[in-house]
């Protein structure tokens, strides 16, 4: 049987790893959750724990090792494996850049024509603070580095504007992420997630899924790495799918093989859409969180199979198949989030329905009992033949989860 540990602990991680056992294979997890450890021997290390993950893989010769989160493709952890002759999926760090800096990515998209926003790249807040302030308009900040998925601040007018840098820049609300700031006009749409399977040379799309990144109903209050998401989209067809193959996911990858930056594994798009009018807001060099989890469950090829061809550039042979339905995902957070929450609150599940998947994000065993030990606690996911009934089913299933402070916004399939 087949050795693979994947590096992360999270409800991507915990999704990853379900697909793959159902491959059966055997699995090991660093850090893991209380739901992983249900599957996989969970080891105790952290997932940016580059030389103890290394150390362990050189020891026990897994058959891959799996890197999932941003921070260590970033920092990487596949470079280091690959030094070792271990086997690794994922980017290597020149390839994760394409998320590390979004400096760089916005650059990389001006230099091959891909569609995105007007921007301006600041690296100190006061010619930042000069250019803000010279516009009345909506604006967007981000942080040029990675700050789990909360760098971005939407500013609805100069004064938020001018708030965003010197939060950012001055206060250092995402530390060092935010020493560089790209600023960009705001794009009117609706947004949508396409993550892509790619070797470098083949790209296969999976299916577009709409995230929810607010933590309130209505896209209300502070940004979050992810309230909640529901796949495949139904604004999204066949055709739009097919122009931004055309326009931007096959130039990107041919960006990277240019700039000498190979990318293999998950590439992650997330696009504003305006009628026909496709642009680039973020690129990710990972799977996402949530997308994953309301993605991989309708995956019908086995993972391992598409994670060996891309490693070894063959995805061109693959038949990457899915089944049909629709699938919500909708996260049960702790009160607080994604400010300050407390952890270490019991939880509680009765009896769910036949189908009905719980993917585990901020979750540890507490003397044998499941407690809560992150911001976002769980991910409720179920598949249905229409959104419609995947969101009735979803909404009946999550009110079977309770801990104290739990909460979770109630318009995810809207």
């Amino acid at each position: 049987m087949k050795k693979i540990l994947v590096v992360g602990g999270g409800g991507r991680e915990h999704a990853i790893a379900t697909k793959l056992a159902g491959d059966g294979v055997e699995l090991f997890a660093a850090p893991g959750n209380a739901g992983i450890s249900q599957i996989a021997t969970c080891l105790p290390y952290k997932a940016t724990d580059i030389e103890g993950i290394t150390a362990w893989a050189v020891e026990n010769q897994p058959y891959m090792v799996m890197v999932a989160p941003d921070d260590p493709l970033a920092m990487g952890m596949v470079d280091e494996l690959n030094k070792r002759g271990i086997r690794a999926f994922g980017p290597d760090k020149k390839a994760a850049e394409i998320e590390g800096s979004k400096a760089f990515a916005k650059d990389l998209m001006q230099k091959y024509g891909i569609p995105t926003a007007d921007y301006k790249i600041f690296t100190d807040s006061a010619s930042a603070l000069e250019y803000v302030s010279g516009k009345d308009g909506k604006l967007v900040v981000k942080a040029d580095g990675l700050a789990l998925g909360k760098g971005v601040i939407i500013c609805n007018n100069r004064d938020d504007s001018i708030a965003a840098v010197k939060s950012i820049m001055e206060e250092g609300a995402f530390g060092k992420a935010g020493s560089k700031v790209v600023i960009e006009e705001f794009l009117q749409g609706y947004e949508v997630s396409v993550m892509a399977f790619t070797d470098g040379k083949t790209v296969r799309p999976m299916p577009p899924a709409h995230d929810h990144k607010r933590a309130l109903d209505g896209d209300e209050g502070l940004n979050t790495g992810g309230m909640g998401v529901y796949s495949p989209s139904p604004r999204f067809d066949d055709r739009l799918m097919q122009k931004a193959m055309k326009e931007i996911f096959l130039p990107t990858v041919q960006a990277m093989n240019s700039e000498g930056r190979t990318f293999k594994g998950v590439l992650y798009f997330g696009l504003m859409v305006d009628g026909d009018d496709i642009r680039v807001l973020e690129y990710n060099a990972r799977f996402g969180d949530p997308e994953t989890q309301a993605i991989l469950p309708r995956l019908e090829t086995p993972l391992v199979e598409i994670f060996d061809a891309i490693i070894d550039q063959r995805l061109g042979e693959v038949e990457v198949k899915w089944a049909d339905g629709y699938t919500a995902c909708v996260i049960v957070a702790s009160g607080g989030y994604p400010l300050a929450y407390e952890k270490g609150k019991p939880i509680e599940i009765k009896n769910l329905n036949d189908g009905t998947i719980v993917f585990h994000s901020g979750t540890a065993y507490k003397d044998g009992v499941l407690v809560t030990n992150g911001g976002r606690v769980m991910g409720v996911t179920v598949t249905e033949k229409d959104l419609a009934s995947a969101e009735k089913e979803v909404y009946s299933e999550i009110k079977k989860i309770t801990f104290d402070k739990m909460f979770y916004r109630s318009d995810i399939c809207k």
